[in-house]
């Protein structure tokens, strides 16, 4: 019996955890789909699995006055486990995580692909992951070796002029690019106040703008889903300071006028910043600095398979264009004329780089990401590389044709999609939406994908299904899909609770985010 749940029922569940039509299992569990009460009901306060404080009984022991300030008024309400339960309740909530170990992550835009163990075998070695920002230079060569070889692929692979490996993340990078951008225009004495941002770009991107401290501005799409070219060269001035661009758009699609646009916006005096986080389609086939592009952030976490989610870790370097290059923030690190690795930082910036910004962060960047992105890409080669892109493109591209009878694809005809596929809620029965595809997808044992982003998109449904899945996953993804699909088509009235067999039921998101119920227990303590 369990003790705490002796029905194995609770009212959030709904009609409880059903096996079956009316049948209510009494532990709470569904087969081996635990149900793990908090960690306050398993164990009570006062029981303890093991001996911790200071006996004050023994006289070898610090007198009891010493000790007075430091001494809790009352005893912390913790829950007492042993050993055993301790572990068995964090197990059974790790069983609870959906994980790209288990399945594959259809999140658009979040490129969530397997991660080689090699990259993790490698970030292991001793000297890389032992390694301490605050270790004098001249005792970790070999991480500086790392940053600058993996620096020298980035720029590469984007056909820029420079890289600033510092920053921590895609907006990390974001904001960088805009502070070069802004440092190149106040050197030139032009007060620009306005970025412009498409319709299409990255949430992000406008966020990013503002933090910057730009007023921004939306530039519309076409109805083939991409920049309109002849509105942006309209609102082009000597006030637009420049323009964000996500290239491939967030309707994954590619932009074809993209060279247009850079060249429209540097004849009115501004610079072109690239959202980078889809480089993942076009890596190894397309280099953005011929583009036109002076700044974009790369996701190394994204496109060269290093862990991420959960808030992090994650990498985001900011490859730079000649004209941006000078205004890199520091630390940086540089290979000289003899051949010599220098890390040039703020004592000896004002002759390496006088026009630096400063500093993204107070070290040099993400270690760990950065020997696991050079790994990946040694690994792979350039042609490997090369191979990852298309492999995204021809992956999402399938999903894009399995799916468009069943699921309004808005830009279906506007050519092949990139790395992801964008379907919309557009021609389901009455009253079925995007979060009843969702949900059901959990029922199937699938991770939903990204849900009403783009906001251009009613009722988006964003799948990215990374060049890592093999035809068989997406041919099973895809069956699940398909048939939830038809479901929804067909006003199946049991979609609207799904999902139907996970530990919790659907829960009222609105209210859970705008009213959440915070429960306090008093115990005796």
């Amino acid at each position: 019996m369990n003790a705490h749940n002796p029905s194995g029922w609770r009212p959030e569940m709904g009609e409880g955890n059903e096996t079956g039509p009316g049948m209510i299992t009494h532990s709470g569990d569904m087969g081996l789909m635990v149900e793990e009460p908090l960690i306050f009901e398993l164990g009570g306060t006062g029981d303890s699995g093991a001996k911790c404080g200071i006996d004050l009984d023994e006289p070898e022991e610090m007198p009891l006055a010493a000790l007075q300030p430091f001494l809790r008024k009352q005893a912390p309400a913790l829950p007492g486990l042993t050993e055993p339960e301790t572990v068995r309740h964090y197990t059974r909530l790790s069983r609870q995580n959906y994980a790209i170990d288990l399945g594959p992550f259809p999140l658009g835009s979040c490129t969530m692909k397997h991660n080689p163990r090699l990259n993790e075998k490698v970030a292991r070695l001793p000297g890389f992951a032992d390694v301490h920002p605050l270790q004098p230079h001249q005792t970790v060569p070999g991480a500086l070796a790392v940053i600058e070889q993996l620096a020298d692929w980035l720029v590469a692979l984007t056909g820029m002029h420079a890289v600033a490996m510092s920053p921590k993340a895609g907006a990390h990078g974001e904001l960088c690019g805009l502070l070069c951008i802004r440092a190149a225009l106040e050197a030139r004495g032009d007060a620009r106040k306005v970025v412009l941002v498409p319709e299409s770009a990255h949430g992000t991107n406008p966020a990013t703008a503002a933090f910057a401290g730009y007023g921004v501005e939306s530039i519309p799409g076409t109805p083939d889903g991409r920049v309109d070219l002849a509105a942006l060269q309209a609102r082009l001035g000597p006030d637009v300071a420049g323009v964000m661009i996500t290239n491939p758009n967030t309707c994954g699609l590619f932009e074809r006028d993209m060279k247009a646009m850079s060249d429209a916006v540097h004849a009115a005096g501004g610079f072109v910043y690239c959202d980078g986080a889809n480089f993942n389609a076009i890596v190894g086939k397309v280099r953005p600095g011929d583009l036109g592009v002076d700044a974009m952030h790369i996701n190394l976490h994204k496109t060269f398979s290093t862990p991420h989610g959960g808030g992090g870790p994650g990498s985001g370097p900011v490859v730079l264009s000649e004209a941006l290059a000078p205004y890199a923030p520091l630390p940086f690190v540089m290979r000289g004329s003899d051949g010599q690795l220098r890390l040039i930082e703020e004592e000896d910036g004002g002759e390496e780089l006088p026009d630096s910004f400063g500093r993204m962060s107070a070290f040099h960047g993400q270690m760990g990401m950065f020997t696991r992105a050079l790994t990946y890409i040694l690994s792979h080669g350039a042609d490997g590389l090369r191979q990852v892109a298309e492999d995204a493109v021809l992956n999402a591209n399938y999903v894009l044709r399995s799916l468009e009878d069943l699921l309004d694809a808005p830009f279906g005809a506007s050519g092949p999609c990139m790395h992801e596929a964008l379907f919309s809620d557009d021609g389901l029965a009455e009253g079925f939406s995007t979060l009843d595809i969702a949900k059901g997808l959990i029922d199937e044992g699938f991770h939903p994908m990204t849900v009403y982003f783009p906001l251009v998109v009613h009722g988006a449904m964003l799948v990215e299904p990374t060049e890592t899945e093999s035809k068989a996953g997406l041919d099973r993804f895809i069956g699940s899909l398909r048939n939830i699909a038809e479901r929804a088509r067909a006003g199946d009235e049991s979609l609207k609770a799904a999902p139907n067999l996970a530990p919790r039921r659907r829960l009222d998101e609105t209210r859970a985010a705008r009213k959440p119920v915070l429960v306090w227990r008093e115990r005796e303590l």
